[in-house]
């Protein structure tokens, strides 16, 4: 048997307390008893909702080889006979054993963060560094105080290399969490009007974002986008802590890595990308010139690390979008085909500009449109009304004349739109999907999105419920 961990192992990582006739080891690690699959520890995490103590005979019933608990919750764990490993804090327990995980491991890291493209980076890291050894990274979004510590203690110790994606909303979020992954590689996509509400400036963000630097092993490289107003910022940051490598990627004609040219369809896209001072075409599986420049940032990593470039290069073209950041979908309705483009997961200024270059570049077919539905950007703060204003200026130079939209602060894109344009507005998600679902015809593309609480998602739904998906239906991401 093939061990993720031994329980030995554990304890020792954890200063845990045994009790009961624990297995020798564990195939895996989980936070959700819904999920768990046999012969995994499930750690009762306790959450701002919900405490992972109440589900403890869930994950029991469904295989748990062993639970992780509090010492304070010992007492209402009644009579559950599973073995059990007791700690004063289950979350600070975790981060023990992702430090130990992080301190067995040779794997070469690479962790990344910035405003917009987190999630599609790591993928594409995922993607690009497969054909060259064992990969680990996050599933979904794992990059908070939670996420972090789980992907890092679910490393297997034979990895090749780890992936990070961490995030922040606020000052001092990812210095802790860098400090445990200890990455050779640390990337920052870009920085952008993202979580705007608990900052003052684009600077401000910049400069939690550079908490990055500040877990790089020794010796290590930060990546950053040359293109980006705030890089001379980040730069300066670099340089005060003496980072010796600093290395970039982008259009920009002193970037290490860079964007030579680019050419998009609704489908994918081609780059030619300057790579070790040679000039070499890639094809990329998914859409948008965003996507393009994260790419670039994949195969600079790829380029740092050693691995295996021409590869990586052909696995691009495999790549599909992640779900709810540009999924397409084809939906049979009437005699046509609507063409829906998923932007649901999450919202900010950038990607809103990304997400309606993503529709521009789309096609209607016969008498359809383009429609942009839109909710509203959540913590923008005192400047949300500017922003959500400001996105009148790209959809009317995209010539996008259907906007449909939904939420308090959309009111403002509302009042910032011409005549010219066709603007349906409503107050809630569920009244705009009532309307979305009334008035789509044959050859529309619809291209939705918000922040993840505004719950679009619903929408996303309620038209693949009603309208089929293609047997062809597009390729996804």
């Amino acid at each position: 048997m093939s061990w993720l961990w031994t329980t030995a192992d554990m304890i020792a990582a954890m200063g845990g307390r045994p009790i009961g006739s624990l297995p020798a080891g564990i195939t895996g690690i989980s936070i959700d008893s819904r999920t768990i699959a046999p012969g995994e520890a499930f750690f009762a995490i306790k959450g701002d909702r919900v405490d992972g103590h109440d589900f403890a005979t869930i994950a029991v019933a469904n295989g748990a080889a062993l639970l992780v608990v509090a010492e304070a919750k010992l007492p209402a764990m009644g009579r559950i006979t599973t073995p059990l490993i007791v700690v004063e804090d289950v979350l600070v327990a975790l981060g023990k054993l992702a430090v130990a995980a992080r301190l067995r491991s040779r794997a070469q890291i690479v962790a990344v963060t910035g405003s917009v493209g987190k999630t599609t980076t790591k993928e594409m890291l995922r993607t690009v560094l497969a054909p060259s050894g064992k990969v680990h990274a996050a599933i979904s979004s794992f990059n908070n105080h939670w996420g972090v510590p789980l992907t890092l203690a679910r490393m297997p110790e034979d990895t090749d290399y780890g992936v990070f994606e961490i995030g922040m909303n606020h000052p001092n979020e990812i210095r802790p969490l860098v400090k445990m992954v200890r990455p050779h590689v640390a990337v920052i996509t870009t920085i952008g009007a993202a979580h705007l509400g608990h900052f003052n400036s684009l600077e401000e963000i910049a400069a939690a974002k550079a908490e990055i630097f500040e877990g790089l092993e020794p010796g290590g490289v930060a990546l950053l986008n040359r293109d980006n107003k705030q890089f001379g910022f980040l730069e300066r940051v670099a340089q005060d802590l003496a980072l010796p490598h600093v290395l970039t990627f982008g259009q920009h004609a002193k970037a290490d890595f860079r964007l030579a040219d680019f050419e998009g369809t609704a489908e994918g896209s081609t780059i030619w990308a300057v790579l070790n001072g040679e000039t070499v075409e890639v094809h990329i599986g998914a859409p948008g010139r965003h996507i393009a420049e994260n790419a670039l940032a994949a195969l600079g990593v790829v380029a740092v690390f050693g691995a295996n470039l021409d590869a990586a290069r052909e696995g691009l073209a495999s790549l599909r979008p992640v779900k709810g950041r540009g999924e397409r979908h084809r939906l049979a309705i009437g005699d046509g085909v609507l063409t829906l483009i998923d932007e649901s997961y999450n919202a900010n200024p950038a990607s809103m500009r990304a997400a309606i270059a993503l529709l521009t570049a789309s096609q209607p077919e016969g008498a359809g449109r383009r429609v942009a539905v839109l909710g509203d950007m959540l913590e923008m703060g005192v400047f949300s009304q500017r922003v959500h204003e400001e996105l009148a200026g790209p959809l009317l130079a995209a010539g996008i004349e259907h906007v449909w939209l939904a939420g308090q602060e959309m009111a403002a894109l509302r009042d910032a739109l011409p005549e010219s344009v066709q603007v349906e507005y409503r107050a809630t998600t569920a009244e705009l999907l009532d309307y979305v679902l009334a008035h789509v015809v044959p050859g529309d593309v619809l291209m939705v999105k918000s922040s993840l609480g505004i719950g679009f998602g619903k929408i996303i739904a309620a038209l693949i419920d009603k309208y089929p998906p293609l047997a062809d239906r597009e390729r996804q991401i």
